[in-house]
């Protein structure tokens, strides 16, 4: 890949490659056992710029390109999914919103501090108990005028870092007659009375990553916290998603190319019949099948990455890119269980969590059926 890549991009890889690689990959395990958040790695990240990937300097963001945010989630993902996961949404789903539809006064504000990790992180609050998929017909969470304020009641479930951000970036309906314009963005600090944050979800995966249902209980904001256009939250929101496809591509990518690594070490190591398991064609035509694939979900992640940054159209190329590489990552982790034999269903080798870890990558920011139905679209004008 390095043929694609300018100086400046293949350097900041080897930074964060070797970052990842002394942080969070150590780590990694007992980040998944206990269920704790990597604070202390997380809290270095901020110097880095990781932080604050697309975040203009302006406002103490690494104003980094897009295919440089992708290889920086992808090696994240390499290291640790728990930790990938989390920054991916704090950069992507959160600040990416803001940085896109904020007032010069809401990014003056909430910018700098999530970008340099002064605080906490942030977040994005879509899915609601009957709403996934279906976000304008499913989300109930209101937004009431009532003075100066917005008064906001509802709940919402998955809320990826609900219990570790300072702010939650909440889609709500404006509009009680219904249709396209009826959502919008407010910005709720997560401080601000009447929030109730669940504990955190019990997950096959990821469980470094909290994820919580939140309730909102006449939870008051200023009406100056409204992010962008009222009655735009729909459209802002797919955007936003667009976005963040490529980062969960670039994240199943880098899960994929660990569990591909894992499973070439072991290859090399592992004897039957007096000799490495390497020697098998079994063998052979996995890790071949992997490598292939590998390369080809990273080229297409990496291209969506670029399109995104010249400002042209991308929602087909995000979707082409999320569903390939996630449905790639779970082929790869899951044959290189297969490669490790008994020892891949023990929790003692690293390819029995990346498997765990990649299996939410086809559901989360879209799965892969509604990944298709957005291509479809696209391919057959629908």
């Amino acid at each position: 890949m390095d043929f694609q890549l300018t100086e400046e991009q293949r350097e900041f890889r080897h930074v964060v490659h070797e970052f990842v690689a002394k942080e969070l990959k150590p780590l990694a395990r007992h980040t998944d056992e206990s269920g704790e958040f990597n604070w202390t790695a997380v809290k270095k990240m901020g110097p880095l710029g990781l932080l604050g990937l697309e975040v203009p300097e302006a406002y103490g963001g690494a104003a980094v390109d897009a295919l440089s945010a992708a290889i920086a989630i992808e090696e994240l993902g390499w290291g640790c999914g728990s930790t990938a996961l989390a920054i991916s949404a704090h950069n992507g789903l959160a600040l990416g919103p803001i940085v896109k539809y904020g007032t010069e006064a809401q990014k003056q504000e909430w910018l700098p501090p999530l970008a340099a990790g002064k605080g906490k992180l942030g977040c994005l609050s879509l899915t609601e108990p009957g709403a996934g998929s279906d976000l304008q017909g499913g989300v109930r969470t209101t937004a009431v005028k009532e003075g100066d304020s917005w008064i906001i009641d509802g709940q919402k479930m998955w809320m990826t870092n609900a219990s570790i951000s300072d702010l939650m970036v909440v889609l709500v309906r404006t509009d009680p007659g219904g249709g396209s314009r009826s959502l919008s963005h407010i910005l709720v600090p997560t401080n601000t009375p009447g929030i109730t944050v669940a504990p955190a979800e019990k997950k096959m995966g990821l469980k470094g990553s909290p994820t919580h249902a939140v309730t909102f209980d006449e939870v008051r904001v200023p009406l100056s916290n409204l992010l962008g256009t009222e009655g735009r939250g729909l459209q802002q929101t797919l955007a936003t998603l667009d976005s963040g496809r490529v980062g969960i591509g670039a994240l199943a990518v880098g899960l994929g190319q660990a569990a591909y690594e894992a499973a070439i070490k072991y290859a090399h190591e592992r004897e039957t019949f007096g000799q490495p398991i390497k020697q098998h064609q079994a063998v052979q035509w996995m890790l071949a099948d992997a490598a292939t694939e590998l390369q080809a979900a990273r080229l297409m992640v990496y291209w969506a990455a670029w399109l995104k940054g010249l400002g042209k159209p991308y929602t087909k190329e995000a979707a082409m890119a999320k569903l390939f590489a996630t449905e790639v990552s779970e082929r790869v982790c899951r044959n290189a269980i297969q490669v490790h034999g008994g020892y891949g269903y023990s929790a003692e080798f690293e390819v029995e969590r990346l498997y765990r870890d990649t299996r939410l990558m086809t559901i989360g920011e879209g799965t892969s059926e509604i990944q298709r139905l957005v291509i479809a679209r696209h391919i057959l004008d629908l």
